[in-house]
């Protein structure tokens, strides 16, 4: 199951690297309950709090038609003191 796509490395998310949170892009399909599941049973890691946020598809033209990319949902995972994710640092499609 590959729910997560990649790690989000924003100047927000690595501040809040420090609060013992993650951020990454998920599946926009996937639930909270299935994302905490395979993040807990992968990582063996303690998740004691998630936030999610969809982000909109950006506009792209193609000569004179418009269209759209996909939306995506974004996930702050908050871990237990203690527990840590080694960084995701390759982008997968």
């Amino acid at each position: 199951m590959d729910v997560i796509k990649y790690a989000v490395f924003t100047e927000k998310s690595i501040r809040l690297l420090g609060n013992n949170q993650y951020t990454s892009n998920v599946e926009s399909g996937s639930t909270r309950t299935e994302i905490k599941h395979w993040v807990e049973l992968f990582f063996g890691v303690k998740v004691i709090a998630m936030n999610s946020h969809r982000l909109p598809g950006k506009g792209r033209r193609m000569g004179p038609i418009m269209g759209h990319t996909m939306h995506y949902r974004r996930m702050i995972i908050t871990l237990q003191p203690g527990y840590s994710i080694p960084p995701l640092i390759e982008k997968r499609t």
